[in-house]
């Protein structure tokens, strides 16, 4: 009897092949992704010895890329993404729009046809949310304004893919052309109507069923603790949900995940649903770049080395540059803009469908789709040494150019307080560093016992919605003391920071004390670690999620008791 192993054969060699890769990059200091992509190219078919299957791997990367964007969803909340629509669909749009014209350009320079011309374009301008993922989780962002930002900007740029992915084959008739011009416009238009339906039903189903339905199953299985059950449960959900999405809404198997993660986020076992899922997303993820090695071609650099060098120049620098100049005219400060254009300097899982439909409809080459796939493979590899330049850049540009200080000089009107505000939020009031959830939960404690504060919030939607309910805000990073300043920390008699990062909690510590050394400061740790490095920087008041919440529970059950007589 044979057996057909291709399945296990090709995870078995791609995830063999990946760790050792993987391990030398680190090794060397180079991010293990570059050795996943390595892994795909040596198991792929323009390589000598074993190869993989390319079908079986691209379906095993499409589960990373959907457990990845699950991932993602849990992390972010419907607020989030809200919280910073003012810029990223704006900026989506612009960056996407600029991007196709550039690659639009170069397509007619090189002789194609405009309809190949714009589809290489599109393909070049929207970026991977996978390796944007990655890289802001292994920098620590991702929960930043900074982070949420690029996030949300990606999650337009998905949004876009969709409706060009389901517009693709009337798009291939009107360029192509069969002496029915208008009957395929008309198409078009009908298909891009039913599309924008589909996704909004879409998501208004699962705000208000799945909103209500996953998080009560969630409960229903977690009630009977069986740690395997509750894993599968977070699992089918994940891959259940995009499966839908997909086949009923015509909506991406990503996204489809991501408003499953957002949905699951409401429930309270959300964090253990992050944790149990962790593992899958991981390995899952690897597979995915893998796969993208297998697709590379190398002979391509060869043939047209000019060609490539022009795609990669589009990608990392052409759309960093559209990206910075985009934030920067929205008045936020040049680390969001470079962050963001650092962000946007790849193209991946949406480019390969682009491109691979684009072929099966007639509206691409094999050369086009091959420099495609050569792009995003060198700027994935590049773009960990992308993320790496931000920092340095920034302060170049501060050091060498007027322009730039000018820019980080600009006068922000919510960088301050109007001088209308209360004498009660200028001395002996508190100084509450950070708006998202927990934040709001601590604004509102204070508000019911009528205790004074400031708000200090790097979201500046969020600042312009405070002061619109007559609250106190000033828009801007609290870790520079300028901000503090602003929210009049010198007079102030405590800091409340209720933001994430420990990194970012000792530079506010450390500025608040240089302007007010008799400050109190409450900061939240999530661990014991975090409380041990806070203490050591002299901040001596720490709530830790689990010890807090036990010390809590123990007050309630000692005052409530009452022995039996």
């Amino acid at each position: 009897m044979e057996h057909n192993f291709t399945l296990i054969s090709t995870i078995a060699f791609g995830f063999g092949i990946a760790l050792v890769l993987g391990f030398i990059a680190e090794r060397l200091r180079i991010p293990a992704l570059v050795g996943y992509l390595l892994a795909g190219i040596i198991i792929g078919p323009s390589t000598p010895g074993f190869v993989g299957d390319k079908v079986i791997a691209e379906q095993l990367s499409e589960l990373g890329v959907m457990l990845l964007m699950f991932g993602v969803g849990l992390h972010l909340s419907l607020g989030d993404l809200l919280a910073v629509k003012r810029i990223a669909i704006p900026g989506a749009v612009a960056q996407m729009g600029f991007a196709t014209i550039l690659g639009m350009l170069f397509g007619e320079l090189w002789g194609w046809s405009d309809g190949e011309a714009f589809v290489f374009g599109l393909s070049l301008s929207c970026a991977s949310t996978v390796v944007l993922i990655k890289a802001l989780e292994t920098r620590g962002i991702l929960d930043t304004m900074n982070g949420r930002i690029a996030v949300g900007w990606l999650v337009v740029e998905d949004l876009a893919t969709v409706l060009a992915l389901v517009l693709m084959p009337p798009l291939a008739k009107l360029y192509i052309g069969d002496g029915a011009g208008d009957a395929h416009a008309a198409s078009l238009l009908m298909k891009l109507g039913e599309t924008l339906l589909y996704v909004a039903a879409f998501i208004a189903l699962m705000l208000v069923v799945g909103r209500r339905v996953i998080p009560w199953l969630l409960w229903q299985v977690a009630r009977t603790g069986s740690r395997e059950l509750f894993t599968l449960a977070v699992i089918a959900v994940a891959i259940g949900i995009a499966y839908a999405a997909q086949m009923l809404f015509n909506v991406s198997f990503a996204l489809g995940a991501f408003f499953a993660g957002m949905v699951m986020r409401e429930s309270k076992l959300s964090h253990r649903a992050a944790d149990e899922s962790l593992p899958f997303r991981d390995a899952f993820s690897v597979l995915f770049f893998v796969s993208v090695g297998m697709l590379f071609e190398p002979m391509i650099l060869v043939n047209a080395p000019i060609k490539t060098l022009v795609v990669v120049g589009i990608i990392v620098l052409g759309k960093s540059l559209i990206a910075t100049v985009l934030v920067l005219v929205f008045r936020y400060p040049m680390n969001t803009a470079l962050t963001v254009s650092a962000s946007l300097a790849q193209i991946g899982e949406f480019s390969f469908i682009l491109a691979a439909m684009s072929v099966s409809v007639g509206l691409m080459t094999e050369e086009s789709r091959s420099l495609i796939l050569a792009g995003a493979l060198i700027s994935i590899a590049l773009n960990p040494l992308v993320f790496m330049t931000v920092n340095p850049v920034k302060e170049w540009l501060l050091k060498k150019f007027e322009f730039a200080r000018k820019l980080e000089r600009r006068e922000e009107p919510c960088a301050q307080l109007p001088m209308s505000t209360d004498r009660k939020y200028l001395e002996g009031q508190v100084v509450l560093v950070g708006y998202g959830r927990v934040g709001q939960r601590i604004a509102k404690a204070l508000e019911e016992r009528n205790v004074p504060y400031v708000v200090a919030e790097q979201n500046r939607e969020s600042v312009e919605d405070l002061r619109k309910q007559g609250k106190a805000a000033v828009y801007g990073d609290a870790t520079d003391p300028a901000v503090l300043i602003q929210a009049h920390i010198v007079n102030a008699a405590i800091l409340v920071v209720a933001t994430s990062s420990p990194v970012d909690v000792r530079q506010m510590g450390e500025a608040a004390r240089t302007l007010n050394p008799g400050i109190e400061i409450v900061v939240r740790s999530h661990n014991d670690e975090e409380s041990r490095l806070l203490r050591g920087e002299g901040i001596g008041v720490i709530f830790n999620n689990e010890e807090e919440l036990a010390k809590n529970m123990s007050n309630y059950v000692v005052e409530r008791f009452r022995p039996v007589s």
